[in-house]
């Protein structure tokens, strides 16, 4: 009997996607619209989780934590909103550094922005978005998380840890590669955003590939099915899969580094198809070893 708890997969994915939201925009140099994006979709899973939770299975501290995630999104959206016209720092800095160069090679004078000191100091303007408000929703999904992981853990210390790192690396697992799929979209609409972002979401997601693969290793895990400990449903096809998705997984953050080190921009946008077959197998590694595995 295969079964999947969607409450909890919906509430991962919204943590993870936030976690990895804060992760890009800290840097202050990728526009405010891929912000509203984010807390956009993953207040919405948030919304999400909880309605599938209070239909189909209440566990009343996941449930609330998924409300207080969709609303910290939308807290997060309205404060970037409200505060749009103070921009981001850096962003603006690089356009300025950008146009400072051309200047230089052409000789043609452009306007560069004055900076105060309160900029130089510390890198942010006075009423910019704080980033630090979009950890605010993962703060409160992983209480609920872990409660969830607990939850769904038979008697035992070590099933009940085991369950709760495979759902935290899980959220982390799907919220970095969703994030890296949607900024390299976000390449199209600020085409002078440095690469250096996307490498980072994308090497993130490499080292975190180890870790969740680990997880869903330890016994009882994949290894199980193989030897038909565990019985999928399916003669084993299905622990098959999940290798198979594992390790096109790896392949393709291998792949996708490299293709980011071509100097063309038409690189980014191969990076960014990539990762899109990049979520199919992540989402094949998590969803389908806890489905098996009833985790």
């Amino acid at each position: 009997m295969i079964r999947l708890d969607a409450a909890t997969v919906l509430l991962q994915w919204a943590a993870g996607g936030m976690a990895f939201c804060w992760f890009t925009t800290r840097r202050r140099q990728v526009g405010l619209g891929y912000g509203w994006l984010l807390r956009g979709t993953y207040g919405l899973m948030a919304v999400g989780a909880a309605a599938i939770g209070f239909r189909y299975g209440v566990i009343p501290v996941r449930e609330a934590a998924s409300v207080l995630t969709a609303l910290a999104c939308v807290v997060g959206l309205v404060v970037s909103v409200v505060r749009r016209r103070a921009g981001v720092s850096g962003q603006e800095a690089d356009h300025d550094r950008r146009s400072a160069r051309v200047a230089a090679m052409t000789g043609i004078d452009r306007d560069v922005a004055d900076r105060t000191a309160d900029d130089q100091a510390t890198g942010a303007r006075r009423g910019e978005f704080p980033p630090w408000l979009d950890l605010v929703p993962v703060a409160f999904a992983v209480v609920g998380l872990v409660v969830a992981a607990i939850d769904a853990a038979p008697d035992g210390a070590y099933d009940t840890g085991l369950s709760v790192l495979r759902t935290l690396v899980g959220a982390a697992f799907l919220g970095a590669v969703t994030d890296a799929m949607l900024l390299g979209h976000w390449y199209l609409v600020q085409p002078g955003l440095p690469r250096r972002l996307l490498n980072e979401l994308v090497a993130a997601l490499g080292w975190l590939w180890p870790i969740e693969v680990a997880a869903l290793l330890l016994p009882v895990g994949m290894v199980s099915v193989w030897t038909g400990s565990v019985d999928d449903g399916w003669n084993g096809t299905l622990g098959w899969f999940w290798a198979a998705c594992a390790i096109t997984t790896i392949v393709l953050v291998f792949v996708t580094r490299a293709a980011l080190k071509e100097r063309q921009y038409s690189a980014v946008m191969a990076a960014t198809g990539l990762l899109y077959l990049a979520i199919l197998t992540a989402f094949g590694t998590d969803i389908v070893a806890r489905a098996v595995l009833d985790t």
